[in-house]
């Protein structure tokens, strides 16, 4: 049986809420994970600052979401139970083990399973769903890479926004939200080409573009297309109804990606979470002033992976042990062998704060997009080891801009580490183009932050955006690609030919006999 856990504050939520008045609106919120997590919380901090109340919708067995800290005094967590879901999501978002490779076909399986689980304990339960009505929100605010938040939104009657940083091979940004992305320009993610592209990186492009597309879209016929149909009652689609979205939030910018034509209610806010540097806690802050000025190198592999295999730890400490600066490492894994005197490990790091400090020469990533945001932000050059999604088509653009070094995580030594990082952090260049670029992210209107929470307060003004979607959602197929029109010309134009040709024939057998008569006579 599924039930539903309301924490304290949820529950004084649902009780308050009817009784009291509230200056702002109401906004249910579907997080993702890890850093999908982290980066909608600086929408949701924002928002409740703004006297907004902010409810957040999330399974008991979230392998991120600590719905009973510090959080809880901010936001209405709203918690329900999925059955068998405590394993499944272990698997798919584990972060206790080493990086490794995992089946696709074995994770794409086990992921349907799960989407599934999640969204019948969601959809097909009446007393969540009649808690859902009774609060009256204003908007829905979802990170698409939950499944059926959209379709929970399309039940409520409410206005839904998107949050998302990319999808693979654009599909939900190109079907969905009908975004154009020609191939010929346009780099298909995860690909890390540019936007100026050789012949064979355009077939490559292409292939990836249509090949993506097939393989999303059988996808989501063989599996949710139907579950939708069968909640809605009538019949429907994942891409129909995540096209309904108001606006789409994406967490990207053009000092990062490459430009590209986008829709009206598309908005770029990558970078949403960075700001100036904080104090760091005393003894941190007594590390990093011992490093005198060679400074110190920051090392983080991200929120999901925390620790590495016992060799590939032990070839990175080897590297950063030989370099004069000091180290500031996030890992909580083994300690590597013979680890130096100038490498300090931590199991957690203020990685903003470390960055926009004034003694802080590289650092070394995974390629995440927060923590490129990061750097970029605050000016930092960096030495990057892709392991899986964006972070290698982010870190290219970043090598291609001379701002990083890219070195392949399987293959990488000690020496070739420590020569990236005396090159980021000996040549001016690199800081000077990170400069640039943190020129240029900084440089707009309002903060991607601003932003960000503009739109959702607009929707929530004007109860949606529709006027900001496409009208290319409205047509068919054959309609968005003007085959009816083609078909029209092209029979306008083969019956005016066939008419012509008649013409001319008829013309041309009407001299032939006059010529012929002549002779006769």
């Amino acid at each position: 049986m599924v039930h539903v856990f309301l924490p304290l504050p949820a529950l004084l939520l649902f009780l308050v809420l009817p009784f009291s008045p509230v200056d702002g609106g109401r906004v249910l919120v579907f997080p993702g994970e890890y850093s999908h997590w982290l980066n909608m919380r600086n929408i949701m901090e924002e928002l409740v600052r703004r006297n907004h109340s902010v409810t957040v919708l999330i399974p008991d067995a979230s392998p991120s979401v600590n719905y009973s800290s510090r959080d809880a005094a901010k936001f209405n967590f709203l918690v329900f139970k999925v059955t068998s879901c405590k394993h499944n999501s272990r698997f798919l978002f584990s972060s206790s083990g080493p990086v490794q490779q995992i089946r696709v076909r074995d994770w794409m399986w086990r992921m349907t399973d799960l989407m599934v689980q999640q969204c019948d304990s969601m959809l097909k339960n009446e007393q969540l769903m009649a808690t859902l009505r009774d609060a009256a929100f204003d908007v829905v605010l979802l990170d698409p890479m939950v499944m059926c938040g959209d379709l929970v939104a399309d039940l409520l009657g409410l206005p839904l926004i998107l949050s998302l940083r990319f999808s693979f091979g654009g599909v939900f940004e190109r079907h969905c939200g009908h975004a154009p992305a020609p191939p010929s320009y346009v780099p298909v993610t995860p690909l890390p080409y540019s936007d100026r592209m050789t012949v064979v990186e355009r077939l490559m492009n292409t292939v990836t573009y249509v090949g993506t597309s097939a393989m999303t879209e059988l996808f989501w016929r063989l599996t949710m297309d139907r579950y939708y149909s069968e909640v809605k009652g009538t019949p429907s689609s994942v891409c129909g109804t995540l096209g309904n979205a108001d606006i789409w939030l994406i967490r990207t910018f053009w000092d990062l990606d490459t430009p590209r034509p986008t829709p009206p209610n598309f908005k770029y806010v990558g970078g949403l979470h960075c700001k100036p540097a904080k104090k760091l806690p005393e003894d941190m802050e007594v590390y990093v002033q011992s490093s005198g000025d060679a400074g110190v190198v920051v090392v983080s592999f991200g929120s999901m992976v925390t620790n590495l295999t016992s060799e590939r730890a032990d070839v990175i400490a080897m590297a950063l042990g030989r370099i004069p600066q000091k180290v500031i490492w996030r890992y909580s894994g083994e300690t590597p062998k013979g680890l130096a005197a100038n490498i300090k490990i931590y199991d957690w790091i203020p990685q903003n704060d470390l960055l926009g400090h004034p003694k802080t020469r590289a650092f070394v990533t995974h390629g995440g997009t927060n923590g490129l945001y990061e750097a970029v932000y605050h000016g930092v050059p960096v030495v990057g080891v892709p392991l899986f999604g964006d972070q290698h088509y982010n870190l290219a653009h970043l090598t291609r801009r001379t701002a990083s070094i890219v070195i392949d995580f399987n293959r990488l030594t000690a020496d070739e580490m420590t020569e990236a990082l005396h090159t980021v952090i000996n040549q001016p260049s690199y800081r000077s183009n990170m400069k640039h670029l943190s020129a240029l992210h900084r440089d707009q209107p309002m903060t991607p932050l601003n932003t960000a929470v503009f739109w959702v307060e607009f929707v929530m003004r004007h109860s949606g955006a529709q006027h900001l979607r496409l009208a290319s959602h409205h047509l068919n197929w054959f309609q968005y690609h003007s085959v009816d029109t083609a078909a029209f010309l092209l029979l306008v134009t083969a019956t005016t030919t066939a008419l012509c040709w008649a013409g001319v024939r008829c013309f041309l057998q009407r001299c032939r006999r006059r010529g012929g008569r002549e002779k006769n006579d």
